[in-house]
């Protein structure tokens, strides 16, 4: 996943048009569908960024909430604007997963969507109770492969970033558990305080607090390198488990067909906004690492994780949902 360094970003910035120039490609508000409620990781990224591009392409960026169906009604809400780079939709790992996940997908997020930018990332945790007898992966493993099949791994939703991580997880590591779906992190929480699951996989923004006062014990973080909030903890494959590197994600596409420019002008404000000491601690204070790049470092990241999330549901045999 590209990492947009602040030197970078800065030199990137200094290289721009001026925001007037830019400004000139937006007519009217330019729209932001969330497909979460407010008050999320997601939410709170894009309320972030689009207050800091607002000035940069001279428009308004009015955020549109539409929560619901993993993800389908605000792709819906996409698909029915004009292609015309006027609204954008945040995108997840979840656009990449619902190809795959959904039976009656009413668009095609790698043909119907155009990646315009990436704008944070933010590190998924495997979690234990502060007193559970699992030291560190290895034993996590090794208990797992004493007694093939009795562990229980928990997540939330089925099909979701965390639930796909710890099938993967199950899949690099060959081992065979049980994994426990809950509705939400509170239930997932609690459930691994109590010891009905033995581990659990969750995104660390939702549970920093227990994470700082001890009420959570972290074994491991899923993405390749050391998530910047928890520079103490090692990686799955710091801990032996080959070829895993997964973090959440959120960006920004459009439609296919939206002007060149348009997406241009976007990816290079966010860009730009990243490059800001003001944006990057907003977005750290909210557990997310702020990231930026290409539009082809997005696309790539899209096409990438719609591949390897179809091998993981097809592995798992999880049933297509709807």
């Amino acid at each position: 996943m590209p990492r947009i360094t602040r030197r970078a970003a800065l030199a990137a910035a200094l290289a721009l048009p001026a925001a007037g120039a830019r400004a000139q490609v937006f007519s009217r508000p330019i729209r932001m569908v969330v497909p979460f409620a407010a008050g999320g990781v997601a939410d709170l990224t894009a309320r972030a960024v689009g207050q800091r591009i607002s000035p940069l392409l001279g428009q308004p960026v009015v955020i549109d909430n539409r929560p619901g169906a993993g993800g389908i009604v605000a792709g819906q809400q996409l698909m029915a604007a004009p292609a015309d780079g006027h609204t954008l939709l945040v995108a997840s790992n979840g656009t990449a997963i619902s190809r795959s996940l959904f039976r009656n997908l009413p668009f095609d997020p790698l043909r119907d969507f155009a990646p315009v930018v990436t704008m944070g990332a933010f590190p998924i945790a495997v979690i234990v109770a502060p007193n559970s007898p699992i030291r560190d992966v290895a034993d996590l493993i090794a208990r797992a492969k004493a007694q093939p099949g009795r562990l229980n791994i928990g997540s939330i939703s089925i099909g979701s970033t965390q639930n796909l991580s710890a099938e993967l997880f199950k899949i690099r590591a060959e081992i065979r558990a049980e994994t426990v779906v809950f509705p939400a992190t509170p239930q997932l929480v609690t459930a691994t305080l109590r010891g009905d699951v033995d581990a659990a996989f969750e995104i660390t923004g939702p549970i920093a607090g227990q994470i700082q006062s001890g009420a959570i014990r972290v074994l491991a973080v899923t993405s390749a390198q050391r998530a910047a909030n928890l520079p103490q903890v090692p990686t799955l494959m710091e801990q032996g488990v080959p070829n895993y590197d997964v973090a959440s994600w959120n960006a920004l596409v459009t439609r296919s067909g939206a002007p060149a420019e348009a997406i241009t002008a976007v990816n290079r404000a966010v860009n730009e906004a990243l490059a800001t000491a003001e944006l990057r601690e907003a977005l750290t204070q909210v557990g997310v690492e702020p990231r930026g790049g290409s539009v082809e470092a997005m696309a790539n990241l899209l096409a990438a994780d719609t591949a390897r999330w179809a091998e993981v549901i097809e592995k798992a045999g999880i049933e297509r949902q709807g």
